[in-house]
């Protein structure tokens, strides 16, 4: 190969000693940290790491580089000088584990293979070298059925039969109480099932072991369940893996020797302390496979004292190098500590924010650093009270964790029952087949939402995450019956009113009322804690700080998705800087639904101006009350945008009422002509029909009384020293004609509104960006617009063609599956495709008008990794539900945080 020629590109090998860290890349993630460990002198066995490159090589061609095995031979060499014996050598042997390790961990990837070196007569060397028959044999056992399992792709349980049957023969539970014959006659078995299943013999040549196992760690990158894995975290597919060669060491060798796991601090709360697990007399994985019961890592003070002085004092090394918990893996041997692994550990949520305050505390860090520690997934997580895990419950059934949260209340079966239940202090779960924009009430006066159908986009899991609402989706083993007011499972019936507990964060349904723990989080972002006082959670502190941080250096403003003043003021309290997506059809349901039947079957324009005059002061009251809740701040309101047929009844339950009436011969007028003009309404695609700015084209006055009622509550505002800020948006514009129309109706109101009230207003108005011709022609609809705000989610449908109610239950469980998505679109921006129709309308906005005020108000506002991007594009503020402004602030000042490092290096 060419490439060999180049001393750069030809080096495949690299021993301990040459690595470093920051060689993920090339080195996988366990032979970067090996090689740092090595060069901070601990103790860590002698080896080599065969690079990525080497893998890619292979994967590329289906061959080894030419170059690799004479690499490998060297550091063979060498290795074997340094520890005075040779790989298998017959008296004294030689062992190696084979190891793989990608960049990042990663499921699927080949086991560890240990005791490489191992054959018939190595292992009388291995006995007489270490003075222990059972340990030479009981090794001997274990490379068999490792190499076997994971490199000539043995079916393991075979393995695991021959020795559960070892164990009964000998009346024995575990298989350290098998002795060196039990294991002789064990390993004799082991290499017939090899015979048999893999068509050779147990390879004698322990370098042929070696080759292959290696050879099996590069074809273990391609996988299927690697494969599925890469494609649902979107790690790359060309990454490769490398393969990390290390010299044996052994902790099963009598009660002197060891192996066991160890944690820096605690991963679960984030406390320092000694955290670990311990196990004597033991190899490998035995540690976490359960074979026996391990011991506290304190415990070892006292088995060995000379050792865990040495493992505490290398813990501490490693934090402070690493400046971080470290996840820490080692063996003693006959008293000798060994390091085997070491990498930045995993953590949950709670640690995660305690862990990046104490080390600014300790001047590990610095307060930049802290934030890129945590995400706003964690902070999410914190904020949702959660069931007590040591409580007894009964099982009911599990569905999609739609909205995360733990949920109790008494079972009703529609809106109407969970507000009347609701206002008379009951807490309830409104329990549906699936939800509609009619079960907004009562979901709203719910405290959790189950659903026999649907996913995490349906109705209802958006709107409960919109309010932040517990919800538990498609949980299909549950049969709800409406009509007669019960849920059955199996032989088990929930009656109306019996108690229901729903965890969001699982998915789990439970029967009966499970106590749950509130999130002290909440209570610090609702003002009812103050993360200063004397009784402040220590949690609370810590979020305090981080989010304190990431408020100073976020560029993105952080707006709210409101619809009332309880909300507005909610998310005020969250740290909302203002509404930036009031949905107006919110306010047209319920009482006033009627008015809007009467609008729509007006057949003069009298009529229509009349039922318009009726809606105006209650327009004008819901604007007046979300102006003061959001005094000083903006208020973006969206005109009616959704289809007319939503106020009208079902065209079903309507014509099966008026054939009904005719059979009684006392048909309804009103139910005629409302039937009529649901008839005439009627559209087979409504989400693409009439909607939007089209309603305020086609239907005179609607829009033009919203304008006045928006002007007209302003005007109130300003007259009791208010200080209103409000901005028109008109939603579904396709093109500038549609919003110049508009636009010219919205001004010749709003000077009426002047002239009337004697205050001068200003109403900035834009329009909504969601559809991709608006997004095209971003910079002539600019002209006539102040302002866009980006409607993500009807572009993300209109851009992929989804009908995000229809697929969600059809096949997009089969695209994540196959990988297609890694994530719904639905959920994070689909960059590529949605993202660049985004990036293309802020430039070409721009363009046009340089002071052009850019936003997003759909779901992807409060989504982590989209907030990033929205950073990166240069929009001016996102908009999300309350519940997730702070996790919006959060990844906010994370992203500028990043681009602000990023540009400094």
């Amino acid at each position: 190969m060419s490439e060999n020629k180049d001393p750069q590109v030809a080096k495949f090998v690299y021993d301990f000693t040459e690595g470093n860290k920051d060689l993920k890349d090339l080195l996988g993630g366990k032979g970067a940290n090996l090689a740092e460990m090595t060069n901070l002198g601990l103790p860590v066995p002698p080896g080599f790491t065969i690079t990525t490159d080497a893998c890619k090589v292979y994967l590329d061609s289906g061959e080894e580089p030419v170059a690799l095995r004479d690499e490998v031979t060297q550091h063979l060499d060498a290795l074997e000088a340094r520890m005075g014996k040779k790989l298998g050598q017959a008296d004294n042997p030689l062992l190696v584990s084979v190891r793989s390790g990608a960049k990042f961990s990663m499921p699927g990837m080949m086991d560890t293979v240990l005791n490489i070196g191992l054959s018939d007569k190595s292992v009388q060397g291995l006995a007489k070298q270490a003075g222990d028959d059972r340990f030479a044999w009981d090794s001997y056992r274990r490379l068999i059925q490792m190499f076997g399992k994971t490199v000539l792709d043995v079916d393991g349980e075979l393995f695991e039969d021959e020795l559960e049957k070892a164990k009964h023969a000998k009346k024995v539970t575990v298989d350290t109480d098998l002795d060196a014959a039990d294991l002789k006659k064990l390993v004799t078995r082991f290499k017939k099932i090899v015979k048999t299943e893999a068509g050779r013999d147990f390879p004698q040549d322990p370098r042929e072991q070696m080759d292959l196992a290696i050879k099996a760690v590069f074809e273990s990158w391609n996988t299927d369940r690697a494969k599925l894995y890469r494609r649902q975290e979107r790690i790359p597919g060309d990454l490769g893996t490398a393969v990390n060669v290390c010299s044996m060491v052994f902790g099963n060798l009598g009660p002197d020797s060891g192996t066991g796991v160890a944690f820096t601090r605690d991963p679960a709360s984030g406390h320092q302390g000694v955290y670990g697990d311990y196990l004597q007399n033991a190899q490998g994985e035995d540690v976490v496979a359960g074979i026996r019961n391990t011991v506290a890592l304190a415990e070892l003070e006292n088995i060995d004292k000379k050792s865990y002085d040495q493992l505490m004092q290398i813990m501490e090394t490693l934090e402070n190098h690493y400046k971080d918990l470290c996840d820490i893996e080692f063996t003693i041997e006959r008293g000798q500590l060994w390091m085997l692994q070491t990498r930045v550990g995993k953590r949950t949520a709670g640690a995660a924010f305690r862990i990046a305050t104490q080390l600014v505390d300790q001047g590990l860090i610095d307060e930049a650093e802290a934030l890129q520690r945590v995400t706003g997934a964690q902070l999410a997580q914190l904020m949702f009270p959660k069931f007590d895990e040591d409580a007894k419950v009964q099982q009911l059934g599990r569905g999609i964790a739609a909205s995360p949260g733990a949920a109790v209340g008494k079972a009703v079966f529609d809106s109407y029952t969970a507000i009347k239940w609701s206002r008379s202090g009951e807490k309830v779960i409104l329990i549906r087949r699936e939800t509609n924009p009619d079960d907004l009430d009562g979901m709203i006066a719910a405290e959790g939402i189950l659903t026999s159908r649907g996913g995490k986009t349906s109705h209802a899991a958006v709107v409960a995450r919109g309010m932040g609402k517990t919800c538990v989706c498609g949980a299909e083993d549950l049969e709800v019956d409406t009509k007669r007011r019960r849920m059955t499972v199996g032989d088990v019936v929930v009656e109306e009113g019996d108690v229901v507990s729903i965890d969001g964060s699982s998915g789990k349904v439970y029967l009966g009322e499970v106590p749950v723990v509130p999130s002290p989080v909440v209570e610090y972002f609702e003002g009812r804690m103050h993360a200063g006082a004397d009784d402040a959670d220590e949690l609370v502190g810590a979020v305090h700080r981080v989010m304190a941080y990431a408020d100073r250096v976020r560029r993105l403003r952080v707006r709210a998705n409101a619809d009332n003043a309880e909300d507005a003021l909610r998310a005020r309290r969250f740290g909302a800087q203002g509404i930036g997506l009031c949905r107006t059809e919110h306010m047209f349901l319920g009482e006033r639904r009627e008015m809007v039947e009467k609008l729509i079957l007006a057949d003069t324009d009298a009529e229509r101006e009349e039922s318009l005059k009726q809606l105006l002061p209650l327009q004008k009251r819901d604007f007046v009350e979300l102006f003061e809740a959001m005094d000083g701040l903006p208020v973006t309101i969206r005109l009616l945008d959704p289809p007319l047929h939503e106020f009208l009844p079902d065209i079903t339950e309507l014509s099966v009422r008026v054939a009904l009436a005719e059979s009684r011969q006392d048909a309804n007028e009103n139910d005629l002509r409302l039937l009529q003009a649901v008839h005439r309404l009627h559209e087979s695609n409504p989400m693409l029909g009439l909607r939007g700015v089209r309603l305020g084209l086609v239907i005179p006055g609607l829009f033009a009384m919203q304008v006045r009622a928006i002007a007209e509550a302003a005007a109130e505002r300003k007259n009791a020293k208010g200080d209103p800020r409000a901005e028109v948006m008109i939603p579904l514009v396709g093109t500038v004609q549609e919003l110049e129309i508009v636009r010219e109706e919205a001004d010749r109101v709003i000077a009426e509104v002047e002239a009337t009230s004697g205050v001068k207003l200003k109403l900035a108005i834009g329009t909504m960006i969601e559809l991709p011709r608006a997004a095209l022609t971003a910079g002539q609809i600019a002209e006539a617009a102040e302002f866009f705000s980006f409607g993500t989610n009807d572009l993300t449908q209109t851009v992929w063609g989804f009908s995000r109610d229809d697929v969600e239950a059809s096949f997009f469980t089969a695209y994540l599956e196959k990988g297609i998505f890694g994530v719904s679109p639905f959920e994070t921006i689909d960059k590529d495709g949605v993202g660049s129709l985004v990036r293309n309308a802020v430039e070409a906005g721009r363009a046009t008008r340089p002071d052009l005020k850019l936003g997003v108000c759909g779901e992807h506002g409060g989504d982590p990794e989209s907030v990033h991007f929205f950073h990166e594009v240069g929009l001016d503020y996102v908009s999300c539900s309350p519940f997730r402004i702070p996790v919006a602030r959060l990844e906010a000042g994370r992203a500028a945080s990043t681009s602000a490092g990023s540009d400094h290096r």
